[in-house]
């Protein structure tokens, strides 16, 4: 496990493990931007990465390590590049990312 934590810890690395859809380990989150129960929005050294779902809670949040767990029912993931984010900053997230 100490190896994980390492690699996580390097700039521009991202991993992202799903357990069953019902728990999520991220690692390399920069910035939480928004989240419900339905949505979570994450800025990531990878770009934005949205998760939607069901009964969604974080459970634990580290930003000086960029670690993130999630429990909940997980329908659906998606990524966006970075600099998108910053060209439509008010579009929602699933515009930006389609269009």
């Amino acid at each position: 496990m100490e190896e994980n934590r390492y690699i996580a810890k390097q700039p521009g690395h991202h991993r992202l493990v799903i357990d069953n859809r019902g728990k999520m380990d991220v690692s390399g989150v920069l910035n939480v931007d928004s989240f419900d129960d339905q949505e979570i929005i994450l800025e990531t050294e990878q770009g934005l990465l949205a998760m939607r779902g069901e009964e969604l809670h974080i459970k634990h949040l580290n930003l000086e390590q960029g670690e993130l767990q999630i429990e909940g029912f997980l329908l659906e993931l998606a990524y966006s590049e970075e600099r998108s984010r910053r060209k439509d900053r008010g579009k929602n997230f699933f515009e930006r990312l389609f269009r």
